[in-house]
Formats: structure tokens, C-alpha cells, sequence
């Protein structure tokens, strides 16, 4: 029998990625194994979206090479993105998953209860019946989690999911993260929120001006970090 196939270890080997003359990522090289969520950090336009679109294959590399499972297609076979301002469709809560769940191949019998599932998963039963568009920010996120948990996803990646959401919501999506990282899925985020990191990374992929500047278990950048662009990062400086 052949073996399932797998979008791990995702594998970025000298990659670069340039718009005209703006080098957006410069030479990374880096592997992402299963295990507990990584976290990429870094100050605002250090290429941390641009890193998840190339994970995701979205954009091709203008250099280098990125694989998944050792394979260098870009069509992926159980991964998932979640930008940070999703869009709803013009459906109900329960619609929205459900047209996920159709897109993903899922047969129609099962949809229902994939449905409910995924619902009861993210917190949102008492809303399956609400159009999307009237839910709150925090409500969108963790429907949009759930359309992409629809996938079955091997590989997650979340680009600042709980960026301008309150306390609450931050929480509540957190939440859904964690148990979906304990679950098995390999979750890739960015975030800007340290304290984030503190709450969620395994270990941390560190981006200063596109290029990979620390990359390693969380408590190891926190504590002892290698670069005085991390220490300035982790003091809260302004890091240009």
C-alpha cells in the first residue's frame, strides 16, 4: 500500500523572495517538524506573512527551495492557512463549514455531523444558525479556525489570528489552538504578541528584515537570546 501523504517536514532550503528591487525574505533556510506550535516573531515587516504564504505555497520563492514531505509541488496535500482578516461568506455559521467540509471532498452524508463536530469544537453551536457577516471578530476567527480544521489540516498555519480581538476572544482562540496543537496539527504562527509566544510556542522562528535572525526552543530565545536584535525585540525596542 502506499503511504499517506504528508506535508511534513516542511523544508524552506536558501530561499529568497523579491519584488522587483525589495528583497521581502533573504536566504532562509529552515524545518518544520511535528511537534508543539512554532511561533514567527519578529517587527512589523519582517516578512512574517510572506514566510507563511511560501509554507503554504501561495507564492513561489524567487530563489531556493521549499518541500513538503520531500516533495517540491506546491499543491498541498493536509495544509491549511488562516489570514488574519477571513472572509465570511453570505451563509449561516453552519454553511460557511459546510461548504468547507464540500470543498475538502467530504461526502454530503457527512457533512451534518462534521458540522456539528466542528461547531461544538470551536464554541459557536448556539450560533450555527447566524449569518456569518453579523458575527464578532472573535466569533469570525474561530469559525474561520473551523472551516480550516474542515480540511483536516496536518499543517496549520495562522497568520496574527487574534490580532485586534480583546482579551476574551484572545483567549478563546488560543484555546482552540492549543487543543488542536495537542491534537497532532502542526501549528506555524505568526504573532507580534510576546506574550503570546510565552503562552503558545514550542519554539520561535525570529525574522528581522527578511532574513532568519534566531530559530529555537522558546525558553532558549527568551532567556538567552543570541543577537542583540532578539534582545532589543524581547526589551520591546524598536527594532528597524
Amino acid at each position: 500500500m502506499r503511504a499517506p501523504c504528508s506535508d511534513l517536514p516542511l523544508v524552506l532550503d536558501d530561499v529568497s523572495l523579491r519584488s522587483g528591487d525589495t528583497t521581502i525574505l533573504d536566504r532562509v533556510s529552515l524545518t518544520i517538524v511535528p511537534g508543539a506550535p512554532t511561533l514567527v516573531v519578529g517587527p512589523n515587516g519582517a516578512g512574517k506573512t510572506a514566510l507563511l504564504r511560501l509554507c503554504m505555497g501561495l507564492t513561489a520563492p524567487s530563489s531556493g527551495c521549499v518541500s513538503w514531505g520531500g516533495r517540491t509541488d506546491r499543491a498541498p496535500a493536509r495544509r491549511a492557512i488562516l489570514f488574519q482578516r477571513p472572509v465570511m461568506l453570505r451563509r449561516t455559521t453552519a454553511a460557511n463549514i459546510a461548504y468547507a467540509l464540500a470543498q475538502a471532498g467530504i461526502p454530503y452524508r457527512q457533512r451534518a455531523s462534521r458540522v456539528a463536530g466542528l461547531l461544538d469544537r470551536v464554541g459557536l453551536s448556539d450560533l450555527a444558525e447566524r449569518p456569518a457577516r453579523r458575527l464578532s471578530g472573535g466569533e469570525a476567527q474561530r469559525l474561520a479556525l473551523a472551516r480550516a480544521l474542515a480540511r483536516d489540516p496536518e499543517l496549520l498555519l495562522l497568520d496574527e489570528p487574534t490580532a485586534n480581538l480583546d482579551p476574551a476572544a484572545t483567549r478563546s482562540v488560543e484555546e482552540i489552538i492549543l487543543l488542536a496543537a495537542q491534537s497532532g496539527i502542526k501549528i506555524v504562527m505568526a504573532s507580534h504578541d510576546l506574550g503570546q509566544m510565552r503562552r503558545l510556542a514550542g519554539d520561535v522562528i525570529f525574522l528581522v528584515r527578511g532574513a532568519l535572525c534566531e530559530q529555537g526552543p522558546t525558553h532558549e530565545f527568551l532567556e538567552r537570546p543570541a543577537t542583540p536584535e532578539a534582545a532589543a525585540f524581547l526589551r520591546g525596542d524598536l527594532v528597524i
